[in-house]
């Protein structure tokens, strides 16, 4: 089996962080028509209300946090490439340490999250018409300048940060027997199947299917790159799964489905029309991993079993929420 991350780096993350997050809410879901009964036993864990609007806030504060800790933090700060979730992490885990922070963006990139970014208090560099191009160059910066150089999910500390759910969905939650999380490059999926696992507890990781780099992986017996092409991609785009994810997954408490985008797209519109969630399509496509009528996909619950639906962030237009 490939490197692993442990219940013990949860643990210490969870320590690192206290008090720095928002603890997740639980709610029920209903997700019957009126007058029926859901399948199962179904909550929400409402981390897209977290910091920043994601779970990525747990995995950059651990990943400063833990920097600063072993006395590893550059007067450089730290740099990412990334214009989505994982770059306003960790501008925001940047600025509350008081590091300083560049992020790496396409010239591309919608002037609104560069516009959050310097409010982060970020220094962003537009390089490029891909991110690619701007990976590149954040690469070549953190060697020449000794920046530390975070990742969006395949680093120990940033996965063992996204685990910390665990804990506070179990408190909220004693009957609690699977988590349904989305899956992107696998940090949230390695961290939480990491913690779950630890209490005897399923995760299943739910992948558009046109976005499936851990189905494929699972497929190959390694990770490989993926074609991506979903409506999700922007925040379950990436080509390859982590190594942490790949590792995660071959635990006999994981399952890996697919969900098509339709199913997760009639989510996300449930989830705003019925229960005024407003959440990316990326969050939606865990709940699509429960209503997707599509013949071998998602996850049908068995008979009064409690599952809980990571919904991981809220960075979206919300004038898409109706369409």
């Amino acid at each position: 089996m490939p490197h692993a991350l442990t219940h013990d780096d949860v643990q210490a993350a969870a320590e690192r962080i206290a008090g720095q997050v928002r603890p997740v809410a639980v709610a029920p879901l209903d997700l019957g028509a009126p007058g029926t009964s859901s399948p199962g036993r179904v909550h929400a864990a409402l981390e897209f209300a977290q910091f920043t609007g994601s779970f990525k806030a747990r995995g950059a504060a651990n990943f400063i946090a833990a920097h600063r800790e072993a006395g590893t933090l550059p007067e450089a700060g730290v740099t990412i490439a990334s214009g989505g979730n994982a770059g306003l992490a960790c501008a925001w885990a940047a600025r509350a340490h008081g590091v300083r922070a560049t992020v790496f963006l396409p010239a591309t990139a919608p002037a609104v999250k560069v516009e959050r970014l310097r409010r982060y208090g970020a220094e962003v560099r537009l390089t490029g018409s891909e991110y690619a191009e701007a990976l590149a160059a954040c690469e070549t910066y953190a060697a020449e300048s000794g920046a530390l150089a975070s990742h969006a999910y395949d680093h120990r500390f940033i996965a063992a940060g996204a685990g910390t759910l665990v804990a506070e969905i179990r408190a909220q939650l004693p009957s609690l027997d699977t988590l349904v999380v989305a899956t992107g490059g696998g940090g949230l999926f390695a961290g939480v199947a990491t913690a779950a696992r630890h209490h005897g507890l399923r995760t299943v990781s739910a992948e558009p299917e046109g976005s499936r780099a851990l189905h494929a992986a699972l497929a190959a017996g390694g990770p490989v790159d993926v074609p991506v092409d979903s409506v999700a991609a922007d925040s379950l785009g990436a080509r390859r799964a982590g190594q942490l994810a790949y590792a995660a997954a071959q635990y006999d408490s994981t399952r890996s489905v697919l969900v098509t985008d339709d199913a997760l797209t009639a989510a996300r519109h449930t989830l705003w029309a019925e229960h005024r969630f407003a959440v990316e399509h990326g969050a939606a496509t865990a709940l699509a991993a429960l209503t997707d009528p599509s013949p071998g996909h998602g996850y049908p619950p068995a008979p009064g079993e409690t599952v809980c639906v990571v919904l991981c962030g809220a960075n979206t237009d919300p004038a898409t929420l109706t369409r």
